[in-house]
């Protein structure tokens, strides 16, 4: 599913236009997007948590050259999914 899915399942559901679907997809996304930036942790009950981590730089290598090379400090988003997600998907 993506965002368009997304929009079109909220707009049948809720009795709304695609236009005030997608509007409102786009803001909780961006809402989501905020908080993750702002290094909040985002919880959604029955679905999981987001949060950020964060990687030091290490030396890697290139797997074509075999060549080390220095890889950037970095932060990522991770979700753990939650518990009633995990047992609707794997009973």
């Amino acid at each position: 599913m993506n965002k368009s899915d997304l929009a079109k399942q909220l707009s049948i559901k809720a009795n709304i236009t695609k236009k005030k679907s997608s509007e409102i997809v786009n803001i909780i996304f961006d809402g989501l997007t905020d908080a993750l930036i702002n290094n909040d942790r985002i919880e959604i009950r029955g679905f999981g948590s987001f949060v950020i981590r964060e990687y030091k730089p290490y030396i890697g290598r290139n797997p074509r050259t075999g060549r080390n090379i220095e890889v950037r400090a970095k932060r990522l988003p991770f979700l753990k999914v939650g518990k009633d997600l995990k047992e609707k998907i794997s009973p």
